[in-house]
C-alpha cells in the first residue's frame, strides 16, 4: 500500500496563503491540470530537483493522505511512477508538518517532522 503521507512543495508565498487562509487552491501548474502535484518522500527530492532548481524560499508540507480520503488518486507521471494527486483543495488541517527546504549534512533531503 502507498504511504500515507505525502508531500507538497510550496513558495513562500503559497505557503502563506496555506497557514493564513486555511487552505491552499494550488499553484499555476496544479490549477493548469486540475489537481495539487504531491510527492512521496522517495519522489520529493527528484520533483524538486526538476520542477524547482535554483529556487530559493521553498517550503515543504506533509500532507496526510487518508485525511483527504478519495480526493487523492495515484497516477502515473514521470518514468511511469504513480504520484498522489490530490483533486481537491488542501486544507491545512490535512498537513502534518511543514517546513523550509533545508538539507543534512549528507546533502539528502530534509523532511518536515510531524509531532
Amino acid at each position: 500500500m502507498p504511504d500515507n503521507t505525502a508531500y507538497k512543495i510550496l513558495t513562500s508565498d503559497q505557503m502563506h496563503v496555506l497557514e493564513h487562509e486555511g487552505v491552499f487552491k494550488g499553484a499555476p501548474i496544479d490549477l493548469q491540470d486540475g489537481y495539487i502535484h504531491l510527492s512521496t518522500a522517495a519522489q520529493v527530492e527528484e520533483t524538486l530537483d526538476k520542477h524547482f532548481a535554483g529556487q530559493t524560499g521553498l517550503w515543504l508540507a506533509a500532507v496526510d493522505l487518508e485525511a483527504m480520503g478519495d480526493a487523492v488518486q495515484w497516477e502515473p507521471s514521470r518514468g511511469g511512477q504513480l504520484f498522489p494527486h490530490l483533486y481537491a483543495d488542501l486544507p491545512l488541517v490535512a498537513v502534518t508538518a511543514y517546513s523550509e527546504v533545508g538539507y543534512e549534512p549528507d546533502g539528502s533531503l530534509r523532511l518536515p517532522i510531524t509531532g
